[in-house]
């Protein structure tokens, strides 16, 4: 249902220095957020596949550089890290799955104001794993082409102590985290979330 009778999202127009319509903001999302096997969009769908499935995207918008991507309606802080087989560019061979798991000195959005000392700031990390290697099959919107590893934030620093990033053989030996599927997600958050 619309706001607004007759508003569709996107419709909104760019203006030229005349003041006539040359595009379109749906134009732009086209334009900039279409290659979902991009790193950075690949990174962004995965914060929106999570959010949904722990039901916490609602009417917000997403928070660039905050100090978590997410936080459920238990108030669990959760941190979403992406990775994939397969890239935008062309490739010789099916990349290597890692991920970056540095501590930062946080800033909050919502306060304006950064963390006393660099952490991992969120209660729960989730390892988000896009799967398909095969380009013409590949639809980073289906979640059953993806597997997701949780873990809570103590599990990771007690395995990992300062390490900056992982590869996915050692996240599961050392962190030993939860792997699901979509539809297990906000059970699995739930449980790695709650002390």
């Amino acid at each position: 249902m619309d706001l607004v009778p007759g508003y569709s999202p996107g419709s909104e127009e760019v203006l030229d220095g005349d003041g006539r319509p040359v595009g379109t903001l749906l134009d732009f999302w086209r334009w900039s957020s279409s290659t979902l096997l991009d790193n950075t969009m690949r990174g962004m769908l995965a914060e929106f596949l999570v959010g949904l499935a722990l039901e916490c995207i609602g009417d917000s918008h997403r928070a660039e550089w905050d100090a978590f991507d997410l936080k459920t309606v238990d108030g669990i802080k959760v941190e979403v890290k992406a990775s994939a087989y397969l890239q935008s560019w062309k490739q010789q061979r099916p990349s290597t799955i890692r991920f970056d798991i540095g501590e930062r000195t946080a800033w909050y959005a919502e306060t304006n104001t950064y963390a006393a000392v660099a952490d991992r700031g969120a209660d729960v990390y989730v390892f988000c794993v896009f799967t398909e290697t095969d380009r013409a099959e590949a639809n980073p919107l289906d979640t059953r082409q993806w597997f997701f590893l949780v873990a809570s934030t103590t599990a990771l620093d007690a395995a990992v102590g300062h390490q900056k990033s992982i590869g996915l053989a050692p996240l599961r030996e050392r962190v030993k985290p939860i792997e699901v599927g979509f539809e297990g997600l906000a059970v699995a958050v739930k449980n790695a979330g709650t002390p």
